[in-house]
């Protein structure tokens, strides 16, 4: 295991200069526009190839890379044209933001997944499966800002027991604590739906194996049978999928964010990207690759942990 683990470091480290590297290279390759973004629209052409060359943006492109990730490694990611602030500041701001965000969603989503997944998936076909069964379809089916507009529309709108925006202020007028609500209710109806259909399918088809028949042919009690052998097997499939779900938790949640005002990270990404913040592109591009390539392996170790086959 230690083997694979620094073989996929050391694979992740290749993707992630190669990332790096074609992101650096999109971006810079119309530097004109950071000059005359930085002086604003009504710069000379001159003023704009003045600073041009005194940004170095004249420069072979490597030559640059190369400063930008000596740069980088350093923790020195460039300034924000846009926000006026270091990136490496920016950045850990919105990310803090997100990790508490993704962190509630996650301990609220796993748990709940796991109970109805496993639950629906013991007694196939019954009415309490078949009501898990619609729940999470519909959960699934609905879109991350059709589910925020609704529940808007009960929470604020409607019963205006909640705040319709996240600030996360204190001098907002609400709770900081009620600025999590509704958030963390629409990602956790949103990828719960999908997480429960895929334990419960993963339960079915344990609950069907014959060394289950077995089990339970010899006298065993049905607790029994599901504690022992169908719940850890019923498992290892949607572990990984579990797992992967924090890379969703971190970089994915544009659409939440932006919906609720939330200072995350997404709506950071959003907000560089229409901008053309190119500093803070390139760096929250090496923030979201890390956190996929990361996920991936965890999930491969636990994968490998959870099913001894996986390791021979």
């Amino acid at each position: 295991m230690l083997r694979y683990t620094a073989k996929q470091l050391a694979n992740m480290a290749i993707t992630l200069f190669a990332v790096s590297f074609l992101v650096f290279a999109l971006n810079e390759l119309s530097p004109g526009d950071v000059a005359r973004k930085l002086l604003g629209a009504y710069a000379t052409q001159s003023q704009v190839d003045i600073l041009y060359k005194e940004m170095g943006l004249d420069r072979p492109l490597i030559v640059r890379y190369l400063e930008y990730m000596g740069n980088a490694l350093a923790g020195d990611f460039g300034q924000s044209l846009v926000f006026r602030r270091p990136v490496s500041e920016l950045l850990f701001d919105r990310l803090g933001n997100t990790m508490i965000l993704a962190a509630i969603s996650f301990a609220v989503i796993v748990p709940l997944s796991m109970l109805l997944g496993v639950l629906a998936g013991m007694r196939e076909r019954s009415l309490f499966d078949r009501a898990i069964s619609v729940f999470s379809s519909i959960c699934a089916s609905i879109p991350e800002f059709a589910m925020g507009v609704f529940l808007l529309a009960i929470f604020v709108v409607w019963l205006g027991m909640l705040p319709g925006v996240s600030p996360l202020r204190a001098d907002s007028g609400w709770a900081v604590w009620m600025q999590f609500v509704l958030p963390v209710l629409v990602v956790t109806f949103y990828d719960a739906g999908y997480l429960i259909s895929m334990i419960r399918s993963s339960m079915v088809e344990v609950m069907r194996s014959a060394y289950i028949r077995t089990a339970t042919l010899k006298g065993m009690s049905f607790r029994g049978v599901v504690a022992k052998h169908a719940l850890r097997n019923a498992l290892i499939t949607p572990f990984t999928v579990i797992l992967l779900q924090l890379n969703y938790l971190v970089s994915g949640l544009v659409v939440v964010e932006t919906l609720f005002a939330y200072p995350g990270f997404g709506r950071l990404m959003l907000e560089a990207a229409l901008s053309k913040d190119i500093a803070v592109i390139e760096a929250g591009t090496l923030v979201a690759v890390s956190v996929t390539m990361l996920t991936q392996l965890f999930g491969d170790l636990g994968y490998m942990l959870l099913d001894p086959r996986i390791r021979v």
